[in-house]
């Protein structure tokens, strides 16, 4: 048990100094999110994991994959990702799936040292979905500010449709959101 830990550690502490992290909690008035992204930094590949807890036994995970780089908007310095979003979710007695197509992009504000403002947007077509899920569109939309160089606070807005074929559309989750965001 003892040399299992042990390596353990030798392989996270070999590890830390080759990537960056961030973890992050979201809450809105019927769900809570958590998620995980890492970001190596010899690679321009984030990979990232979410959970979310939607009121009334409804659960939704999501695995991110995307390139991302640095570019600007209008001379504003900006992270920007493409990729895809696959997304699975449970709500008894329906379930189902699907893998969504976008990306993401953060804008920094210069003017005020620690503000920045992004968003994501990911679709799935049918061909993408699977389950009961017919198509499924993924949105958020954030205004950041980073508080201290490890930490940051965030608001905004989060948006999870499902098209439930024949059945009509079926929001998984929506809402105003708030939430912390750490870095390591």
């Amino acid at each position: 048990m003892f040399r299992r830990l042990t390596a353990l550690s030798l392989a996270l502490g070999l590890a830390a100094p080759v990537a960056a992290a961030d973890f992050d909690v979201s809450l809105t008035d019927d769900s809570v999110k958590g998620q995980f992204n890492t970001m190596p930094r010899q690679s321009e590949i984030q990979l990232g994991a979410g959970y979310t807890y939607h009121e009334g036994s409804r659960h939704i995970l999501n695995l991110d994959l995307h390139a991302q780089g640095q570019t600007a908007i209008g001379n504003l310095p900006t992270t920007a990702g493409i990729g895809f979003r696959a997304i699975g979710w449970d709500d008894d007695p329906a379930d189902g799936g699907a893998v969504g197509v976008g990306g993401f992009a953060t804008v920094n504000v210069p003017n005020v040292p620690g503000l920045s403002v992004g968003g994501s947007l990911h679709y799935a077509p049918s061909i993408l979905s699977f389950g009961d899920s017919d198509d499924m569109t993924s949105f958020d939309a954030q205004a950041s500010y980073r508080l201290i160089r490890n930490a940051e606070i965030f608001g905004g807005y989060r948006y999870v449709n499902t098209d439930l074929d024949p059945r009509g559309d079926l929001t998984l989750d929506e809402g105003v959101m708030a939430g912390i965001r750490l870095f390591f």
